[in-house]
């Protein structure tokens, strides 16, 4: 490679990563600053708004002002717990999220780890089970995924009903509805449980919703929005989406554990089995007898009398003889090792013989063999089956055919413990319209999921994608991107550097050699003019003869210094 090619190699392949980086810091900076060519641009994101005649809260938290009025951080301790760890002291802020989607979307991020943490708000007005549906409808990211820990809301029962009792908002605050992901380990959830009062006794049991039909293993770990929605109908039908898909429904009467109403009947607590209660379906034969032919003691194989020794068995050879080619070790020394033996080796005559030593007949089952005598089983005359308490009316049974009629919901919060930070809850919706939920999710949802999906279309989002949308990362790997081009490059120049062996050979003969291609036309003009200065010096030489000390010898070249024949200038590189 020519200097000018090497030059031309290293200057286009500098300014591929200067222009790589550039472009790294300058999309990282665009998203410091809640700013990207696609984002800012085409988002067409603006807060969403809805008729408050319509939802019981919509909440986007996108308006700090309004945030602070609304919502109450909790100021109590969890029950049941230490004291040093008792204490709500989880911190709640309102954050852009770290891949930021559209432009000024703010969400309520929990910032701290292992930490218990509570936040609640009163919904704008009660809600109460009647003749309407209630959809409960929300975002959640997992900014840095999930180990464990959960992202589930509550609706909070009547009787939470100012800022001062959501001040003592703890975990057993009475709620009506928990819905939400919950993951710890390899065992993840997507929670629906509501609580149902026993209108007999007034006490309230948690029933909770069959699993989903599939799997949610990606929500934890993608680190993107999903979208949650509960839809539970006045005909006792539920229904769960995310991403709006459907992943769960059923009927609050069926698909519940345990289920909203007792059996009619339940086993009589006082019955008792009778003590001449014969359950066992078969007994021993008491009148059989062991016959008189019946030998226990014969063993189970004999020696089998029809064995006859092969011709040729060698009862005299042993089948393992000491090697007559071992040599005792020359350290061996019998006071420390003990007296030497040589190992043992098949023996040879053996190979040919149908065996060696002692020859013993065969073993074969004892035809007479009967083991040990059992009596046989009859079936038992006294067997009455399998016994089971007798059947009463259940004292506790109600038939409740209105289960979805629950406790009017006042206030809705979050009162959480995770094990990673950085949850990102956005665009909470309460409402009684399906249709009013769809409109607020395509008003922020739907933005999102269209900029992810367009995003990864493009090489630039898969890189996005790749490096987790964390600007640091992407410099990072520009740099290390640089770091064997770097490396390449000075290996080249010190190749440069190194002689062409096909030019030293060049060099150490006056033989006709074709033009160097690599040469420029001054490089050939000023080598022709100093080949022409030197014959003429030659001819000169000739003219004046011989020298009469010297015989006749070829001309030197006084820059050689003595190298041999005239060499030929080398090419510039």
């Amino acid at each position: 490679m020519s200097k000018m090619a090497l030059l031309r190699f290293v200057i286009a392949s500098a300014f591929i990563v200067l222009a790589a980086t550039s472009s790294v810091h300058a999309e990282a900076e665009n998203l410091d600053d809640g700013v990207t060519v696609e984002t800012v641009e085409e988002d067409g994101y603006q807060t969403p708004q809805i008729d408050s005649k319509k939802a019981y809260l919509a909440e986007h938290f996108d308006d700090e002002e309004a945030f602070k009025k609304k919502w109450v951080k909790s100021e109590t301790k969890k029950q049941g717990v230490d004291d040093t760890i008792a204490k709500y002291d989880g911190k709640w802020e309102l954050q852009t999220p770290a891949r930021r989607l559209l432009k000024d979307d703010f969400g309520l991020v929990l910032t701290t780890e292992a930490k218990h943490a509570a936040i609640s708000a009163l919904l704008n007005r009660p809600f109460v089970f009647s003749d309407k549906p209630l959809i409960v409808q929300y975002e959640v990211t997992m900014q840095e995924g999930q180990n464990c820990g959960g992202a589930y809301l509550k609706l909070l029962s009547k009787g939470v009903n100012t800022r001062n009792d959501l001040k003592q908002f703890h975990d057993q605050t009475p709620y009506t509805i928990m819905f939400g992901p919950d993951k710890c380990g390899n065992d993840n959830k997507l929670h629906f449980i509501f609580k149902h009062q026993n209108p007999k006794n007034g006490t309230i049991e948690e029933k909770h919703a069959k699993k989903p039909t599939q799997r949610l293993d990606d929500i934890y770990k993608d680190k993107e929005p999903h979208l949650y929605t509960l839809i539970v109908r006045p005909d006792n039908t539920f229904t769960i989406l995310v991403d709006n898909k459907e992943v769960n429904s059923g009927s609050l009467l069926e698909d519940f554990t345990p289920a909203v109403n007792p059996p009619e009947e339940i086993d009589d607590p006082n019955d008792k089995k009778p003590e001449d209660w014969d359950e066992r379906e078969k007994i021993v034969d008491p009148t059989a007898t062991k016959p008189e032919d019946w030998d226990e003691d014969a063993p189970a194989q004999i020696v089998d009398p029809n064995a006859v020794k092969p011709t040729g068995w060698l009862d005299n050879e042993p089948e393992m003889i000491p090697d007559p080619d071992a040599v005792k070790p020359s350290d061996w020394e019998e006071e420390m090792d003990g007296e030497w033996e040589a190992p043992l080796v098949d023996n040879p005559l053996c190979s040919s013989a149908p065996g060696c030593g002692e020859w013993k007949a065969p073993l074969i089952a004892n035809p007479n063999y009967k083991g040990v005598w059992r009596a046989p089983l009859i079936p038992n005359p006294n067997y009455k089956g399998k016994w089971t308490p007798r059947r009463i009316p259940n004292p506790h049974y109600f038939n409740d055919e209105h289960p979805f009629r629950m406790t009017t919901i006042t206030a809705v919060g979050f009162e959480l413990w995770s094990m990673s930070p950085q949850l990102l809850f956005d665009n909470l919706i309460i409402t009684d319209d399906e249709e009013v939920a769809a409109e607020w999710a395509r008003q922020t949802y739907t933005l999102k999921r269209d900029r992810i999906t367009s995003q990864a279309k493009t090489l630039w989002g898969k890189i996005l994608a790749a490096t987790q949308y964390k600007p640091g990362y992407w410099a990072m790997y520009a740099l290390y991107s640089a770091v064997p081009i770097t490396l390449y490059i000075v290996y080249l120049l010190g190749r440069s550097r190194e002689q062409d062996p096909e030019v030293e050979d060049v060099k150490k003969t006056d033989a006709v050699v074709e033009d160097d291609p690599h040469q420029s036309d001054e490089e050939r003009e000023e080598e022709k003019t100093e080949e022409s200065a030197e014959k003429e010096k030659q001819s000169k030489a000739d003219l004046e003869g011989p020298d009469d000390t010297q015989e006749s010898a070829p001309v030197i070249d006084t820059e050689g210094a003595g190298d041999g024949q005239r060499k030929r200038k080398p090419r510039k590189e």
